[in-house]
């Protein structure tokens, strides 16, 4: 085999390995820029998942000392269960989350409450209202269960 034809492929190889290296080497600092990305993103979700829980706990001791209203604190709730534990909206006491929501999901809300005639607003109200009496022991009992719930 002559000289140059030697050289040419030990060239050849070197610039094969040096590529190679190159890839390896691109290779290596996605995966690790993919795994501090994912790092993250499970860092956030676990600060949101606990942020949730702390809502919850917050709104139901606040269904405990009559400072929240019973219709929002269940809309709350089962919008928070719904991400954090929705299992949790079929089980006893925690239904009634869920039947509460059921019953007022037709109402308007903010601006479209604010849009709404007020006699309208008033029948909607009063229909709140009874739906709130209708379950405030169950409410009451639900709230202090899932505020002392381990999740």
């Amino acid at each position: 085999m002559p000289q140059w034809l030697q050289w040419s492929l030990i060239i050849a190889g070197l610039v094969a390995i040096i590529l190679l290296a190159v890839f390896i080497r691109r290779q290596m600092q996605l995966l690790s820029e993919n795994r501090k990305r994912q790092a993250k993103a499970e860092e956030f979700q676990t600060n949101r998942r606990k942020d949730m829980i702390r809502s919850v706990r917050v709104i139901a001791m606040a269904v405990e000392e009559d400072q929240i209203e019973y219709s929002e604190a269940c809309l709350r709730l089962k919008g928070l269960l719904d991400h954090i534990a929705p299992e949790l909206l079929e089980q006893a006491p925690f239904r009634v989350f869920q039947e509460v929501h059921d019953q007022l999901q037709h109402m308007p809300t903010h601006r479209a409450r604010q849009a709404t005639e007020t006699k309208f607003v008033d029948k909607m109200d009063k229909e709140r209202f009874e739906v709130e009496q209708k379950h405030a022991d169950a409410i009451r009992r639900a709230a202090t269960a899932i505020r002392h719930h381990s999740f």
